[in-house]
């Protein structure tokens, strides 16, 4: 076997001498710079990329915004701070990053579920907008805002009786914890101006993780229906309007790339209708995956070759404890393989093996790569994990038999 299946997030990062290259350096030399494996690596040079990518097909009067939960690592969330317009936020923690990168308090948004008494708190003080989220928050603000002697900047997060289809998450439609049903949303507007509270917009978010550009098409048209008719129930103008998101990005063998050509020209001709029915409001879209999912790799070293009954188990110091998604989120889901490569034996035509790729720990779910082909790797080869920039290591349960938690490099 000497042709190797290429996916296309291995193209976007350069080949040199044999060796994989993650923001311009060898991937051999990036781990003698980080002194230790496994860890995940950034490249500054995709990210701008992919930041200029979307606004290039984007409406100019559309705002981009970071969704910080896909990668908050603080470095990177630094760096997007300056590509972006705002920063999508989801705990207090988030919101501290956030405010940390010097952007204006006004352009961060705290979203999300169930936030405490003392997260409204920090919000409303440092004058981030809210996302409320149920009845429970409007009034907690209302309190909040009145003993700080600060107006809350809020916008109302609105549940949608449509959905993303064919999003990897479906977050809106049906019942959902995410947001106010829109059936209660003219209760809510009614109830926020009996708190003496002024609704600035609205955040509709239906899904996430979508390749279908006319699926994600048709979903911002239902949302800019949908605030149209929200407008006409609201006391003050909408001067916000978060539409989400929902890009995805490709993971898996037989996934193509999404389209945004098709995506920005549908946006761009819905805008004038949308800027009549809601002049005041600034239109903004959030991605957080899209943006850096495909601008990082895990890295992990090969610390045994393992032969069992003919199969080749190629045993790393790293896995499920620092990439959940990459090994098939604890069995959970049907499992597919992740792009994988070893990062210091790219030549092509290189002779190539079956092996499978897996970690450290005591469970047959710590898995990274099946039965996949690869060239012949050996102890102290480097294992890259591709498409690895989103939901990798803040997302993994490092804690799990109580391995060294993995180091993140932005280069």
């Amino acid at each position: 076997m000497n042709a190797k299946p290429v996916h296309a997030a291995q193209t976007l990062f350069p080949v040199v001498d044999d060796c994989l290259q993650v923001g311009g350096i060898p991937l051999t030399r990036l781990a003698q710079r980080v002194g230790s494996t496994p860890f995940y690596a950034y490249d500054r040079r995709l990210l701008g990329e992919r930041v200029a990518h979307v606004r290039a097909h984007l409406p100019p009067a559309v705002e981009l915004h970071f969704s910080m939960k896909a990668n908050p690592m603080p470095a990177l969330v630094q760096h997007m701070a300056g590509l972006v317009d705002g920063i999508d936020v989801a705990s207090a923690g988030e919101l501290k990053v956030a405010l940390d990168t010097g952007m204006e308090a006004a352009r961060i948004s705290f979203a999300g579920p169930g936030k405490s008494d003392a997260e409204l708190t920090r919000a409303v003080a440092a004058g981030a907008v809210v996302h409320a989220e149920s009845e429970r928050e409007l009034r907690a603000l209302a309190r909040i805002g009145n003993a700080l002697g600060i107006a809350p900047l809020l916008v109302l997060r609105i549940n949608p009786d449509f959905e993303l289809k064919g999003s990897g998450m479906r977050m809106g439609g049906g019942a959902k914890q995410f947001g106010i049903d829109v059936e209660e949303a003219p209760r809510m507007l009614a109830l926020a101006s009996e708190l003496g509270l002024a609704v600035l917009g609205f955040h509709i978010f239906s899904g996430s993780q979508s390749l279908k550009a006319e699926a994600i098409i048709e979903a911002q048209a239902q949302t800019l229906l949908l605030a149209e008719r929200l407008a006409q129930e609201a006391r003050d103008p909408v001067r916000i309007l978060n539409i989400g998101g929902g890009f995805g990005i490709p993971y898996f063998p037989g996934e193509a790339a999404l389209d945004l050509a098709p995506i920005g020209a549908a946006l761009d001709a819905a805008l004038p209708r949308a800027k009549a029915a809601l002049p005041d409001a600034q239109l903004s879209i959030e991605l957080g995956r899209y943006l850096v999912g495909e601008a990082g790799v895990y890295v992990a070293r090969v610390v045994d070759r393992k032969v069992s009954r003919g199969q080749v188990f190629l045993v790393t110091d790293g896995g499920l404890h620092h990439h959940l998604a990459a090994s098939g989120n604890f069995g959970q889901v049907i499992r597919k393989n992740y792009p994988v490569a070893i990062g210091n034996r790219m030549r092509a035509g290189a002779p190539l093996e079956t092996a499978s790729v897996v970690g450290p720990l005591c469970t047959p779910l710590d898995l990274l790569g099946e039965r996949m082909e690869l060239p012949q790797a050996e102890v102290g080869d480097l294992v890259v994990v591709f498409q690895s920039g989103a939901y990798g290591r803040s997302a993994s349960p490092q804690g799990f038999l109580s391995h060294p938690e993995v180091p993140e490099v932005l280069v």
